[in-house]
């Protein structure tokens, strides 16, 4: 059994919108009892007004100096983006797993910066991070992340539902998963980005028959 991957373009989400709402509208003639729901994560974050515009924050030094540690590519290679981590996470503990960090590269262990600098550490997106118009905004990563996906399998009686951080540089990450269904298998099948990370407007994916391709790859 294969998994059809089916992207849903919506209009533009903004702060007024409930995700719950809007997916439910979005899929209700499309989802069944076998398919996965996935939306991105920062388009729940953008719902929750989990935003802020560069204009609106104070750049301290301490950032100004952190994100040059940080490679071209990462979201917290920037003052912004660096200064919208520590005011959610503490100046001096991403301060401390940056250096951490860079220490457990030395001898060979990966990812402590990610580990260590609190939650939002993997989740912000600097501006043009996402889609239009909030490109010109710092989107954290959504709060109760946990919760929206439970409400979001209750509603639309599907086999389940995902918040997924996926980029166009093949990396697909688990935010929120609902309990049964095989989270990195669902992961997995978005590493190619069916969402879009401009203007596409494609904030939503159903994976039609996960639960039979789920069990054909020998359940959880």
């Amino acid at each position: 059994m294969n998994v059809e991957i089916i992207p849903i373009t919506t209009r533009i989400l903004t702060p007024k919108d409930d995700i719950v709402d809007v997916i439910e509208k979005y899929t209700r003639d499309i989802i069944g009892a076998d398919d996965v729901v996935t939306v991105a994560e920062s388009v729940v974050a953008i719902t929750q007004g989990n935003i802020i515009r560069p204009d609106e924050m104070e750049i301290s030094n301490l950032a100004r100096l952190c994100c040059r540690f940080i490679p071209d590519y990462g979201s917290l290679a920037t003052p912004h983006g660096m200064q919208a981590l520590m005011e959610k996470e503490g100046e001096w503990r991403v301060a401390f797993a940056l250096f951490a960090g860079f220490l457990g590269k030395v001898v060979g262990m990966r990812g402590l910066f990610y580990k260590w600098g609190g939650r939002q550490a993997a989740l912000i997106d600097d501006v043009t991070g996402t889609m239009p118009p909030f490109d010109k905004c710092v989107v954290y990563g959504p709060e109760n992340p946990d919760k929206v996906v439970a409400d979001l399998k209750a509603r639309l009686n599907c086999f389940g539902a995902m918040i997924a951080d996926v980029n166009d540089l093949k990396r697909s990450r688990i935010v929120g998963a609902t309990p049964g269904m095989n989270a990195q298998l669902a992961s997995d099948l978005l590493i190619d980005n069916p969402f879009g990370n401009a203007s596409q407007k494609r904030p939503i994916c159903i994976l039609k028959n996960f639960r039979q391709y789920q069990e054909a790859q020998g359940g959880n």
